[in-house]
């Protein structure tokens, strides 16, 4: 079993009995994504083939700075296009409660990874969380014109208060594979900057991550 607490009940009983806490991992797998209907307008999905995987993109407590890391996934505004996003929805899999809030940020593509931020909102309200499938509501509608972006979702949770959040994969890949990144090299993995997340993580060619943009066309 590739993650070590399946519930706070666990890492209570470890800790009372002088068990050693274990550190984050950097994957979960075994289990489809909720992926509830909506009804608002959708811009972008990206919530087919699901992997039954799960892949860490999150921002712990001080005491595990080396393990914070992020994952992104590019997506593409068509030509005349324009996008005017309110909610970004990510399907996931929690181990532990509802993260805090996440940090999402939008980039640039660059070379097939992410390049310059185009907006960025840390510490975004999670408005609804399926089972770790998390709607994101952003603070302000970010406008994005025609071209090649990339958004990263990276939930915002304390290992040892709130567990684990993991970020479901897909089996096939659209546009460039996703990106990962975890400067402070907690996980051993040598991509302190962004990596292609099936190298950085050895996912065994899992494409890419499932999410949905959501908010009005123009």
């Amino acid at each position: 079993m590739e993650y070590k607490f399946k519930s706070l009940a666990l890492a209570a009983a470890l800790a009372l009995s002088g068990v050693a806490m274990a550190a984050p991992s950097k994957h979960v797998s075994g289990k489809k994504a909720v992926v509830p209907v909506t009804a608002q307008a959708v811009l972008y999905s990206q919530l087919a083939n699901d992997a039954e995987n799960g892949y860490t993109s999150q921002d712990f407590e001080a005491s595990f700075d080396a393990y914070d890391n992020r994952a992104a996934d590019d997506f593409v505004v068509p030509a005349g296009a324009k996008w005017k996003v309110t909610d970004v929805f990510v399907a996931g899999q929690h181990f532990g409660v509802t993260p805090n809030s996440a940090n999402v940020t939008f980039y640039k593509d660059k070379g097939g990874k992410p390049g310059k931020v185009v907006a960025d909102f840390p510490m975004s309200a999670i408005s609804k969380d399926s089972a770790g499938s998390l709607t994101v509501s952003l603070p302000t509608s970010v406008t994005l014109k025609e071209g090649t972006y990339w958004v990263s979702v990276q939930a915002q949770m304390d290992f040892f208060v709130g567990g684990q959040w993991y970020w479901e994969a897909t089996t096939m890949a659209t546009g460039s594979e996703a990106a990962w990144q975890n400067p402070g090299d907690g996980f051993g993995s040598g991509c302190t900057k962004w990596g292609n997340l099936n190298s950085c993580l050895a996912t065994g060619g899992t494409g890419d991550l499932m999410f949905e943009l959501r908010g009005k066309a123009k």
